[in-house]
């Protein structure tokens, strides 16, 4: 089974850490984010996975030109024209078409056991499974309507009533029936793919109950470094046995003066901070220097600019 990750976004919500920067390489604990990804296709078994890119592209490029994730084969599918998460994945209906297939974002940290969802999937008999999570943001993210098993509405976009207080996770198993359903043109795959399953073929779903996070707005990026790292610093040693990359509060390649005073920070890399400085629960970008004398507290810092959180 093959796999398509969604890597072509803005990151508008982001900036400016994605003025630079494309979302998938923005640092999660010293972890590009697209690396947790690539860890759970990597632990899964997968050979192959299709990255649609779009903003910043050459540096995906180079991104991957530097690593490599267990000998997967990466296939990048540049969108000239972004084309949105409809029709970047119709883009490659040819790389696609044999045979069901991985869908995932590229922006997500999460431990979701993906051979356990692909063997859901393949029990359904149906034209798609989507990956839930429970939340009580589910209001405010999204709302999944189900009802008997299957998917049937996103948002009461449909118009059913249904609502639940579960979430669409960014990770599904599709048949290829799905580019029936899709349109060439910038489009979403819920208006589109998702809802054409629902109509035609039935959209089953998933429910994953382990690590969550998007990290999608500055609020969430924070959290997510900050508030939600335990369960992700846990993921160290698997991390590093299928990738060789994994998360860590402090870089090896940061430079902290011994005067300096950091606690409960994230440090990038190459990160500098003197003697004299304080950083208190706060996310350092790489190539953040701190002064002597500064105070960074509840904040993101990247070169030269910081956001209060």
């Amino acid at each position: 089974m093959n796999a398509f990750i969604l890597a072509a976004g803005f990151g508008t919500r982001l900036r400016p850490l994605t003025d630079r920067t494309p979302k998938p390489l923005v640092p999660v604990l010293n972890v590009p984010s697209i690396c947790y990804t690539l860890f759970l296709l990597s632990e899964a078994g997968f050979g192959k996975a299709i990255v649609n890119i779009h903003h910043h592209p050459e540096s995906i490029r180079g991104f991957f030109e530097r690593h490599n994730f267990g000998g997967m084969e990466i296939v990048l599918s540049e969108e000239k024209t972004i084309l949105g998460t409809g029709g970047g994945l119709k883009k490659c209906e040819h790389l696609l078409d044999d045979g069901d297939f991985l869908l995932i974002n590229s922006d997500i940290i999460s431990d979701i056991d993906l051979k356990a969802l692909i063997g859901h999937h393949r029990k359904s008999g149906l034209g798609g499974t989507l990956a839930l999570h429970e939340t009580p943001l589910a209001a405010e993210i999204g709302q999944v309507g189900i009802r008997d098993g299957r998917v049937l509405d996103f948002r009461n976009m449909r118009g059913t009533g249904l609502l639940s207080p579960l979430i669409y996770t960014g990770t599904a198993v599709l048949s290829p029936n799905i580019f029936r359903y899709l349109s060439d043109q910038f489009s979403s795959i819920v208006d589109t793919g998702f809802t054409g399953l629902i109509d035609h073929e039935g959209l089953g779903y998933y429910e994953h109950r382990g690590i969550w996070q998007d990290i999608g707005t500055l609020q969430n990026f924070y959290r997510t470094n900050l508030d939600g790292n335990l369960r992700i610093l846990q993921l160290e040693p698997r991390m590093n046995r299928c990738i060789g990359i994994s998360p860590r509060m402090v870089s090896s390649l940061a430079e902290i003066s011994p005067g300096a005073l950091v606690s409960q920070s994230v440090v990038g890399d190459r990160c500098s901070i003197a003697a004299g400085a304080v950083v208190e629960h706060s996310v350092l970008l790489p190539d953040t220097i701190v002064e002597r004398g500064s105070v960074i507290r509840n904040a993101i810092a990247g070169p030269g600019w910081i956001v209060p959180a």
